[in-house]
């Protein structure tokens, strides 16, 4: 009888074993399928190859994606953030899907790479829109290169003050492998996907909610392609913004229109901190989103109004080709 118990264990065993070993290259296959999709373009730049997707008619507007992104990415929180009439150019940053991390790279770097990317596109002038970690180099883009930014708007932005900073354990263990980050978010969302995403505390979430939070978390995979970019931005770009100092971050300096998006209740990039950073803007603004975390869950049609607003009052008038 034990013998038989002991069979029927293995033999169950085998079987989940199979079922999560079939779930893993389903999620893995469409993961990689929605990157293909998207259909990315490969520019060659001084700074090495950058790839970038396009979507959209209209003013251009540079898509900065945040931590653990790509240009996929870009696409996605565009979708949710900014509204139709505008051409969306969304580019990966160093180490992102698509663009590798080049040598000695920087966050000044990565700002002039995207006025190539923008030379390479034959567009002179366009509004810009950072989000999460992509704020640190949509504010050097500011700063290195006014004379291309018609606009600025920084979404739930990195900015000089307190914040979290990812342990390394925790990253080693959860970034560096496909298997474990599609394990986690798949068996135990719940616990852990709601931080990650940057859900408030005790926040109840919608169905729609729920969805997004898995939306956003399964756009990660395959996070092997993510995981230098995702290094850069956590333990240099992040802490180089949160503990800048005017010299590295001359925010007198930038000149342009700027709106900046904060959700009160952001435990990832704490409102108090966007709220500093406008003050240090001389032309900007703060929307205050009454809620809904770093995902802004439940208020994506007024941010969108926002920006889309904000965007229509200050680039009029189409650029010119170069």
């Amino acid at each position: 009888m034990a013998d038989v118990l002991f069979v029927l264990i293995l033999l169950g065993i085998a079987v989940v074993g199979a079922a999560v070993a079939v779930r893993y290259r389903r999620d893995m296959r469409a993961g990689r399928e929605r990157i293909e999709r998207s259909g990315s373009r490969v520019v060659r730049t001084d700074y090495g190859s950058i790839a970038y997707a396009r979507a959209g008619e209209g003013y251009p507007v540079l898509v900065v994606h945040g931590n653990a992104g790509g240009f996929d990415q870009g696409l996605l929180l565009a979708d949710w953030t900014i509204g139709p009439g505008f051409q969306v150019i969304a580019p990966s940053r160093f180490g992102y899907p698509g663009s590798p991390m080049p040598p000695d790279p920087s966050v000044a770097m990565q700002a002039d790479a995207y006025a190539s990317l923008l030379d390479a596109l034959a567009i002179e002038q366009a509004a810009v829109v950072g989000y999460s970690a992509g704020s640190a180099s949509a504010i050097q883009f500011a700063v290195r290169h006014p004379e291309r930014l018609s606009a600025l708007v920084l979404v739930e932005p990195v900015a000089p003050g307190k914040g979290p900073v990812m342990p390394k354990p925790i990253f080693t263990v959860f970034f560096k492998s496909d298997f474990i980050y599609w394990a986690t978010i798949t068996f135990f969302q719940p616990i852990i996907g709601g931080p990650w995403a940057g859900v408030p505390p005790g926040k109840r979430l919608t169905p729609k909610d729920k969805a997004d939070v898995r939306m956003l978390l399964s756009s990660l995979l395959p996070v092997s392609a993510r995981v230098d970019g995702s290094a850069f931005d956590i333990y240099v770009s992040t802490p180089g913004l949160l503990n800048a100092t005017e010299s590295d971050y001359p925010f007198g300096r930038i000149g342009t229109p700027a709106l900046v998006v904060s959700a009160v209740d952001d435990p990832l990039a704490l409102h108090e901190n966007a709220r500093a950073l406008v003050e240090k803007i001389p032309n900007a603004r703060l929307q205050a989103v009454p809620g809904g975390g770093h995902m802004l869950l439940g208020h994506h049609e007024e941010v969108r109004q926002g920006i889309m607003e904000f965007l229509r009052s200050t680039v009029a008038s189409p650029p010119q080709p170069r």
